[in-house]
């Protein structure tokens, strides 16, 4: 079965780019190949996306030779097992926030003994011809990204980042925000002094850290690297249109 670059890349904390999807259309991934990404997230929690779109952006994904992700919409033994059965290479789980939520991650990616995923024969596993293949790609290659999205994720961060099976964490930077009271406001002391206490605790876990960077502005993905954070998603599919469409169209204008 094939490797998965991410798990090395994410074991050595190299910098790697990635970026987002919630147009459930399989020329999406098509198109995002084309600038260089090296891993693409399917996103089943803030859009329209369902486990019936799930695959056919599977496919075109790992056709492309990206790394095909999938961020699930719930901490959920069922949902994660079913969207790895259709051969994402690992899951985003969102707003983890304390070593329980980090075990039930990991739990539900991963076969006994290590955790509790139920076995089944799809596609991950060749329809059963290569279920003994995937059993080992599955101990060494799959991916669990926790996601910090919480005052609480921050103050059990030790907990939660020295669970076992966990290969990264990602900020969710306007849910941590909005926990304390000011969404968005990346820039307010007190939640850059939470973003700063979980870096201080990835560094002294040795994990790799990641932000999703929603701006379609490089410049401000650029920051987040130099800030530390290796796992770096750039951008979704939406902004880079509307933002492309929205310039182009002025230019045209001259306004």
């Amino acid at each position: 079965m094939k490797k998965n670059p991410l798990k090395t890349i994410l074991s050595e904390k190299r910098q790697t780019y990635g970026s987002w999807i919630t147009i459930p259309h399989v020329l999406i991934p098509e198109i995002l190949a084309l600038a260089g990404f090296e891993w693409l997230v399917v996103d089943m929690e803030h859009s329209s996306i369902e486990l019936r779109d799930l695959l056919p952006l599977i496919i075109s994904i790992e056709a492309n030779n990206m790394v095909p992700l999938v961020r699930v919409g719930e901490n959920n033994q069922n949902l994660i097992k079913r969207v790895m059965d259709a051969g994402a290479y690992g899951v985003i789980v969102p707003n983890v926030s304390n070593r329980d939520d980090a075990e039930a991650a990991v739990n539900s990616v991963k076969y006994p003994p290590v955790g509790t995923r139920g076995v089944g024969l799809y596609r991950a596993q060749k329809f059963g011809r290569e279920f003994e293949a995937y059993k080992s790609w599955l101990a060494e290659e799959a991916v669990v990204i926790i996601q910090i999205e919480h005052i609480d994720a921050v103050n059990n961060i030790d907990d939660i980042l020295s669970t076992p099976g966990i290969d990264a964490f990602m900020i969710g930077p306007y849910d941590l925000s909005g926990s304390l009271g000011k969404p968005g406001a990346f820039d307010n002391g007190e939640v850059t002094d939470a973003l700063q206490k979980v870096m201080i605790a990835a560094s002294r876990h040795n994990i790799s850290a990641g932000f999703h960077s929603v701006s379609s502005n490089p410049d401000e993905a650029r920051k987040r690297c130099e800030q530390g954070y290796n796992f770096l998603v750039f951008s979704l599919d939406t902004i880079f249109l509307s933002d492309a469409v929205c310039k182009a169209l002025s230019a045209l204008k001259g306004e």
